[in-house]
């Protein structure tokens, strides 16, 4: 049985035809915005042969670019409904990880929902959706509207960041996408930070830079 069947067969067994699933992007990062995703799926429309085209579905996280570029156009195809909600650094600074990601989530949620939806979240409820919801423990490998809004998610954030780092080159953000690697700690030693980096979050690469 494809990942993607196995994904499929645990959102069928939830017993609801509208199933969306919410994920985020960049949570962990030390620069670049925070994006959430989110997928509206009429089960009764998905057959066999969109069972196959999204067979490789899985968390984003498993998947090189180039796999989750051709997931996200197979995605947008077969789902109803797409919706992102990004959230800048100085939002993310302002009011703090956790409560930002919730924010992002909620909105990314509730703008691809329809009345009789259940809204599907990784590891944790998100508030004010205004649908039924469930948490799913590792969501993204377990659930396909997680997984598909994993994809968008990480695909999205991961165009703004090649976009930047053509207007901010110094710090590679093509390479690691804002994420704390040795390459990004050293050219923050380097150049400082940018108008891109969180600044609230704790790094020893900011000593001196903040």
């Amino acid at each position: 049985m494809s990942r993607g069947r196995q994904l499929f067969a645990h959102d069928r067994a939830l017993g609801v035809r509208w199933v969306v699933g919410a994920d985020e992007a960049g949570r962990g990062c030390l620069a670049g915005p925070l994006v959430a995703g989110a997928v509206l799926f009429d089960l009764e429309r998905i057959g066999p042969r969109e069972v196959r085209a999204l067979g490789a579905l899985d968390d984003s996280k498993r998947h090189d670019e180039e796999e989750r570029e051709r997931l996200f156009c197979v995605v947008l195809r077969i789902a109803v409904r797409v919706a992102t909600s990004s959230r800048c650094v100085e939002g993310l600074d302002a009011r703090g990880l956790h409560v930002t990601n919730l924010e992002a989530l909620s909105s990314a949620a509730r703008s691809v929902a329809r009345p009789g939806a259940l809204c599907l979240t990784d590891g944790f409820a998100v508030p004010d959706i205004g649908h039924p919801q469930q948490k799913v423990i590792g969501g993204d490998a377990r659930s396909a509207a997680i997984a598909a809004a994993s994809i968008v998610a990480k695909v999205t954030r991961d165009r703004f960041m090649r976009r930047a780092a053509t207007r901010l080159p110094h710090w590679g953000f093509d390479q690691h996408m804002g994420y704390g690697t040795r390459a990004h700690q050293d050219a923050i030693r380097t150049h400082g930070v940018s108008e891109l980096h969180r600044r609230s979050f704790r790094s020893r690469a900011y000593e001196g830079h903040l």
